[in-house]
């Protein structure tokens, strides 16, 4: 077995051996492991929410030297903003709560949370289209560690 990259999001650098036009250079993937920790490579399918849900085809990992060419992403989800952040003539605040998206090249989205006054729930909404980010402050967001809940769970 290949010593395999951990699970996670990762942007291709090189498309993947053999599996040149459904793994092309510069796209988001995610590595996983299967069937008694078999690793394999899969692209983005649809996005939900800010959020992807994998497709196919689904590859098997087997080119270790391709593996090391990937560059490993933060995983999607809630973060906090490191500094001030001047978006379309306006800003978001250092500290403001954000999600994280990616597009299908690999790139960050930030998506800022938003308090609707007319929402009669006390939920934060977060926009459908967010701001591209460079890979500098990608690196930079600190987690916001905010919990999913679902729908059968008592909410107090």
């Amino acid at each position: 077995m290949i010593e395999s990259p951990q699970p996670g999001l990762y942007r291709t650098t090189a498309p993947y051996p053999g599996q040149e036009q459904a793994i092309p250079a510069g796209v988001l993937v995610y590595v996983g492991t299967r069937d008694g920790g078999v690793p394999f490579v899969v692209r983005p399918g649809q996005n939900r929410r800010n959020r992807w849900f994998w497709g196919e085809p689904v590859v098997v990992l087997r080119a270790p030297s391709w593996a090391a060419t990937l560059k490993r992403l933060p995983t999607e989800g809630f973060y906090t903003l490191p500094e001030e952040l001047k978006v379309n003539g306006g800003r978001w605040l250092k500290n403001a709560i954000v999600q994280l998206g990616y597009n299908g090249e690999g790139r960050g989205i930030l998506f800022v949370a938003e308090d609707h006054a007319d929402e009669p729930r006390n939920v934060l909404v977060f926009a459908e289209r967010g701001v591209l980010i460079d890979d500098a402050l990608l690196a930079r967001l600190v987690w916001a560690p905010i919990l999913p809940t679902r729908a059968d769970e008592p909410t107090g």
